[in-house]
């Protein structure tokens, strides 16, 4: 019994370092991802994510930006051009690829933007990255 008993603390202490890990991976990963927004994305997507209506699509609350994270990261490494709709408004000015930011930093932005301003997501990994960049 006492033996049942040290397994399943055992379990359970290593089920929360892991759930601890993981957002605090997320949260690091945010915090880089706010440097590199504000290096690359502000000019465009504004401090608050709001972009310029009718200009620079929101990020905050995007549906567009929520719904398929593959295409998230293609934006991102491949620039944008042609008419998207977000939240129901459309938008039609091209974006540069980012082609100078490094996978990670791919990576860290998109998981800001996609967990800021009232956006929630699962957290985009590196090797997502790198299999879209090929």
């Amino acid at each position: 019994m006492v033996k049942k008993a040290l397994i399943m603390a055992f379990l359970m202490a290593n089920s929360c370092w892991l759930v601890f890990a993981q957002n605090n991976s997320l949260a690091q990963s945010m915090k880089r991802g706010q440097e590199v927004f504000n290096a690359t994305c502000i000019v465009c997507h504004k401090e608050n994510g709001q972009g310029q209506p009718g200009v620079y699509p929101p990020l905050a609350n995007s549906d567009f930006l929520l719904k398929d994270s593959k295409r998230a990261i293609g934006i991102v490494l491949n620039g944008l051009n042609g008419e998207i709709t977000v939240n129901g408004k459309i938008y039609n000015l091209d974006m540069p690829a980012q082609k100078q930011l490094t996978d990670q930093q791919v990576t860290d932005v998109l998981n800001f933007v996609r967990n800021s301003w009232g956006n929630k997501s699962k957290p985009v990994n590196v090797k997502q990255v790198i299999a879209a960049r090929k």
